[in-house]
């Protein structure tokens, strides 16, 4: 049984890698099957949250926007990681997240994990619902803060260490707690082209409004869409 791991959970703007952005980073160190340290970040963003995450999380534009940059945010992250076995609830969607990241920013990040989600579907029933709101409650494991990322990671550390003291003496046990390579296919997004950046600097100067803080990180997608966000609300700026 795996007792020295690192807990990752991540909230994001939306469900895609290529296109959306982590919003919220919140990493467990466990050693011995307990917590040893902690790490929790909010991340800026200057584009508008959807409502629905917003809803779910509970952060909002305004916290969003006092966040930290995403690039210093992500390096700690990596780092607080380190070689450890990696576990989290579908845990390929938050990896996908950094990884994507690590690629755009020419590193390398790979690593093994055991995801708590496939534990649930090898060892309970087709019937029992599998998100983490619902298996905490199956396993007695106090949920607080539904969808803020630390809280989340604390939650998923209490559910790994309840399914290996209830499953350790399973025959499906061996290959199911053995941690395993995670794979997603990153392909390097272009950063916001000295033309893109020139037009958002000047727009933002014509309506008097704030800089995104993350402008020269930008990639050509997000550009693009807080010009569209901008045009959308303010027009588009005058000849």
């Amino acid at each position: 049984m795996v007792e020295d791991y690192t807990v990752i959970d991540l909230e994001m703007t939306g469900l895609s890698a290529k296109c959306d952005r982590v919003l919220e980073a919140g990493a467990v160190r466990v050693r011995d099957g307990a917590v040893s340290e902690t790490y929790s970040a909010m991340i800026y963003t200057a584009l508008p949250l959807p409502e629905k995450i917003t809803k779910l999380t509970g952060i909002t534009q305004e916290m969003a926007a006092s966040g930290r940059d995403c690039d210093e945010v992500m390096r700690e992250l990596i780092a607080f990681l380190g070689n450890d076995v990696i576990v989290g609830h579908n845990v390929v969607f938050d990896f996908s997240f950094i990884k994507q990241w690590a690629q755009n920013h020419d590193r390398k990040f790979d690593c093994v994990a055991v995801d708590t989600l496939k534990l649930a579907q090898k060892f309970l029933s087709k019937s029992q619902k599998k998100n983490l709101g619902a298996l905490c409650v199956y396993f007695h494991i106090p949920r607080r803060n539904a969808h803020r990322a630390l809280d989340d990671a604390l939650e998923t550390q209490l559910l790994f260490e309840k399914m290996k003291k209830l499953y350790a003496q399973s025959e499906k046990t061996v290959t199911a707690f053995t941690p395993q390579p995670l794979f997603y296919k990153a392909k390097r997004q272009q950063p916001a082209t000295e033309r893109q950046k020139e037009y958002l600097t000047r727009y933002a100067h014509c309506f008097g409004l704030p800089l995104p803080k993350n402008l020269s990180a930008m990639t050509r997608s997000e550009a693009s869409r807080q010009l569209d966000y901008w045009i959308g609300n303010f027009g588009k700026m005058p000849k």
